[in-house]
């Protein structure tokens, strides 16, 4: 039961984006039926249309549509408010470092010793 519920879920996002295909797939189909009844152009031949008036207003027609649900779907969006008004007034506390205590720091340089064993010099290479 999952598994037919992941591919309608599949199906169902992906095949708007296939829309487009799916119209030019038709207008391949049936070109000649479109060629013949159905495009602007048929009685000018010279303009060699062959349909294709008639794909691109069914695509132009498809992309409207997209783009009206598109601007609906943004419309309907609720929305977040993530400033505040002018009226809003902000205090900020101050702080006196000088009544702080002063921290005193002592380094210990002088004792340590790097490990000598890593400290290897370069081969040296004889130039032939």
């Amino acid at each position: 039961m999952r598994t037919v519920i992941i591919y309608i879920w599949l199906i169902t996002t992906i095949l708007p984006t296939f829309s487009q295909w799916g119209t030019i797939a038709y207008y391949q189909i049936n070109k000649e039926y479109i060629t013949r009844i159905l495009c602007k152009n048929r009685d000018k031949p010279q303009l060699e249309c062959n349909g294709r008036c008639y794909l691109a207003k069914m695509l132009k027609e498809q992309q409207e549509k997209e783009d009206q649900n598109t601007s609906e779907q943004i419309q309907n969006i609720p929305s977040l408010q993530l400033f505040t008004s002018p009226d809003t007034s902000f205090a900020f506390l101050t702080v006196n470092f000088s009544q702080n205590k002063q921290q005193t720091f002592s380094y210990r340089l002088g004792t340590y010793l790097a490990p000598l064993s890593i400290l290897v010099p370069p081969p040296c290479l004889q130039l032939a």
